[in-house]
């Protein structure tokens, strides 16, 4: 490989081989994702490196791993031995915002906290919140769908996007999609590479929709006596209309943020829940909401003041960072329909209690996408297996229940084998024939997604 390095280090100015240099870019956030050991790492400047990147990889049969922020948690942006991880956070450029439009164009790179607050200079509004906002890259958010708090409402990642520029596993340069609100030519590429998680191309430019910003926001926080109280508050709620976000953090996770953050919220609670509404009429619902919490056994707390509301909300993005405190986690990212919830908890909580592990179970409720997270100890293999075990009975137990293995996070290479099990053989191998079409060669991120 050495004639393949010498051409890659002359057509893209930043290659590093180095080992000790390069361990950084193995790896997301998943601990039990297989990471191997790459050839090399590039960083990505332009579309013309990732170009030559990629035709370099196909002449030579290089696999070739396309990483964001390294927020994932799925193992999806590993790196593969043998292979280049090719990483676009410099890439990140906000092109262009059209406040007449309400559109902007965006480099993969750009953070999605920072493309809201550019767009909140002009008035309008980012929608896609994942929890990792601050830190996680828009180019991440596409390659896997992302969701966050506010997908009941105002839907997924894929919702809110336009246009796409990609670079095939050919080296081609494709352009997807129409910057304007209808568009139906053709087969719909731009909805196939959202969440493809670098199988089908690497993305290089994003023309993605904003929104005005909501003109009214309260919040809610309730404690209730137990989970399922407050899962029948959430099915309440949904027979009046969609709340902007309804978060849910049990006992567990809510210790464990108050270990981390001294909020102070309320440890012997079941559960807490944390509603959101937005519009005209916010505060006249959240009061409506808090009424509805106090008839299902809860003490409830609303709030109209945006600081004050900010303020309970980073109290669910504090979940998982917090838990992550206890020990090392495996975290389960599982959907059912709403209305099939309480089945999914206490499926959860038996497998927790059969295994003798604990799970602290957040997310986001208003969608039936919960984060059951499993704690382990890393160095004991009975815990690791036991983790495991129990992982793999949340998963089989949201698919027993109509739902997916995975509602925003990906596949990865974590969640592979399950694939089948999901969508069929006929399916998986329709993805397989549509992935040739896009990678001929087979080189972009291999044995992941699907």
């Amino acid at each position: 490989m050495s004639d393949f390095l010498s051409r890659l280090a002359a057509a893209v100015p930043a290659v590093t081989t180095d080992p000790d240099a390069m361990e950084a870019y193995r790896r997301d956030q998943c601990l039990l994702a297989e990471a191997g050991r790459p050839l090399a790492v590039v960083k990505a400047g332009s579309v013309e490196d990732v170009v030559a990147v990629v035709g370099l990889c196909r002449q030579y049969g290089v696999p070739l791993v396309t990483r964001g922020a390294g927020t994932g948690l799925a193992g999806g942006a590993n790196a593969l031995d043998g292979g280049v991880v090719l990483v676009m956070a410099g890439m990140d450029r906000i092109l262009e915002i059209d406040e007449v439009a309400r559109t902007a164009r965006v480099e993969p790179g750009v953070i999605n906290a920072d493309l809201d607050r550019a767009a909140a200079a002009a008035g309008l509004w980012y929608v896609p919140d994942p929890g990792s906002r601050e830190i996680c890259s828009i180019g991440g958010n596409l390659a896997t769908n992302a969701g966050g708090m506010c997908c009941a409402k105002y839907g997924t990642t894929q919702d809110h996007v336009l246009e796409l520029t990609a670079v095939l596993g050919t080296g081609e340069v494709i352009r997807t999609g129409r910057a304007t609100r209808k568009n139906v030519v053709g087969l719909d590429l731009t909805r196939l590479l959202v969440g493809s998680e670098g199988t089908l191309g690497v993305i290089v430019e994003a023309t993605v929709r904003l929104r005005p910003r909501p003109q009214g926001l309260a919040t809610v926080a309730a404690t209730f006596p137990s989970v399922q109280a407050a899962i029948d508050l959430v099915l309440a709620l949904g027979r009046e209309g969609d709340a902007a976000a309804i978060e849910l953090m049990d006992r567990t996770t809510v210790r464990a943020v108050n270990a981390m953050t001294r909020m102070g919220l309320d440890e012997e609670a079941g559960a807490v829940l944390l509603a959101q509404f937005d519009g005209a009429d916010a505060a006249a619902r959240a009061q409506r909401c808090a009424e509805l919490a106090a008839a299902f056994g809860a003490e409830a707390f609303a709030t109209d003041d945006p600081a004050e509301g900010s303020a309970l909300m980073e109290a669910r993005r504090a979940a998982l960072p917090a838990i992550e405190r206890l020990g090392a986690t495996l975290l389960d990212d599982v959907c059912v329909g709403t209305h099939r919830l309480p089945a999914l908890i206490a499926a959860v909580e038996e497998i927790a209690a059969r295994h003798g592990v604990a799970i602290g179970t957040f997310g986001h409720a208003a969608d039936g996408n919960l984060h059951p997270t499993i704690v382990y100890d890393p160095a004991d293999p009975a815990a690791q297996r036991a983790a495991r075990a129990a992982f793999d009975e949340v998963l089989g137990a949201a698919l027993a229940l109509g739902g997916t293995i995975t509602g925003e996070h990906g596949v990865g290479s974590l969640k592979a084998p399950y694939v089948v099990r999901q969508v069929g053989a006929t399916e998986r191998e329709l993805m397989v024939r549509i992935k040739a079409a896009f990678d001929p060669a087979g080189i972009l991120n291999p044995g992941r997604g699907f």
